[in-house]
């Protein structure tokens, strides 16, 4: 099958090297239940000189050099302020729900806790934090079309909050698969991020759904190890940031989900980043949609020709003993949420 990209391609560059709530399991954090939606160089050895070729002169280190990458343009999420919900303290932004987002920003400075609520069509609600430092942050809607209920809420005292906006929305998207083609609060990439042009150089060359997701896939689970202390020491509201996590090489699931997720929707494939349990264990995994098979839930591992699981966290670990407590047993996989 050939791979249809989505994303348009415009920029192109000279190929440089480019440098890489829960209360328990995966490391999401601890605290309150539910936020973000319940949350969970190059080998000198023996080097020789470059030797002169009939290549017009060049050297053949030259040529690959001058090898390219195309860096495609991303979809970025606007508040273009056409459709708004506000009042003195925050404002909700829903011009773009067809394209399966909107945006929200809470107005006032508060030393309190501040979320957003989102009840999908289903019914099922995703809670996430809303933090009051931010521009406008955005927010999947990941339910699908049909009636979404959002809520903002600001913290009283505890685990008590108050509700000061709310907005009822009939969504008909354009595209079933926009709220996972974009980036969000969970999701958080951009254009001139080191994840996307990671990714450009990984599938550069590449045309087929399973050698692109592949390329990626396997950078992940060869590069990035599980972070064992960040699991245990994590708080409630940590939200992945895509390159610190590239640049470091370790994160929780929340992080391998995220990463991945990043890297494969700037490439155009639909790739939900998918909250529940393993076992008995929170956790999060990812999804990818192919043209030929549809969504790809509930499979173990990758073994060079089919997908038998879509959890970069497993995969990277290997299943080792000293993760399996914060990531399962890759046995059971029960999907709660969907970014």
């Amino acid at each position: 099958m050939q791979y249809k990209k989505s994303a348009i391609y415009t920029i192109v560059i000279i190929l440089i090297v480019l440098s890489l709530v829960l209360q328990s399991g995966c490391g999401f954090g601890s605290g309150d239940s539910g936020t973000g939606g319940n949350n969970p160089g190059s080998n000198s050895a023996g080097a020789q000189e470059p030797q002169s070729s009939d290549n017009g002169g060049q050297t053949q280190s030259q040529t690959v050099a001058q090898a390219i990458v195309e860096i495609p343009i991303i979809l970025v999420p606007t508040a273009s302020g056409m459709a708004v919900e506000e009042n003195e303290k925050a404002i909700i932004d829903f011009s773009n729900k067809q394209d399966g987002y909107v945006m929200a920003k809470f107005l006032e400075a508060t030393d309190m806790k501040t979320k957003i609520l989102i009840t999908v069509p289903d019914g099922t609600q995703y809670q996430y934090t809303l933090r009051p430092d931010r521009d406008f942050e955005v927010f999947p809607l990941s339910g699908g079309s049909g009636t979404y209920e959002i809520g903002v809420f600001e913290q009283i005292e505890g685990t008590r909050y108050a509700l000061v906006l709310a907005i009822t929305l009939d969504v008909t998207l354009v595209d079933e698969f926009a709220p996972f083609l974009r980036p969000n609060q969970y999701v958080n990439f951009h254009q001139d991020c080191d994840v996307v042009k990671k990714a450009a150089e990984l599938v550069a060359g590449l045309s087929t759904f399973m050698d692109i997701v592949g390329a990626i896939y396997n950078f992940v689970i060869s590069n990035i190890t599980y972070d064992v202390e960040l699991a245990e020491t994590v708080q409630v509201d940590y939200l992945p940031e895509v390159d610190k996590v590239l640049a470091r090489g370790k994160g929780i699931c929340f992080d391998f989900a995220s990463l991945m997720a990043a890297m494969l929707r700037s490439q155009g494939v639909p790739t939900k980043l998918v909250v529940g349990y393993t076992g008995d264990v929170y956790h999060a995994w990812i999804s990818v949609y192919s043209e030929e098979e549809g969504w790809l839930d509930d499979v173990i591992h990758f073994d060079g020709r089919d997908w038998h699981l879509m959890d970069p966290t497993f995969a990277a670990s290997g299943g080792a003993a000293a993760v399996e407590q914060y990531i399962g047993d890759g046995t059971s996989y029960t999907v709660k949420f969907l970014h």
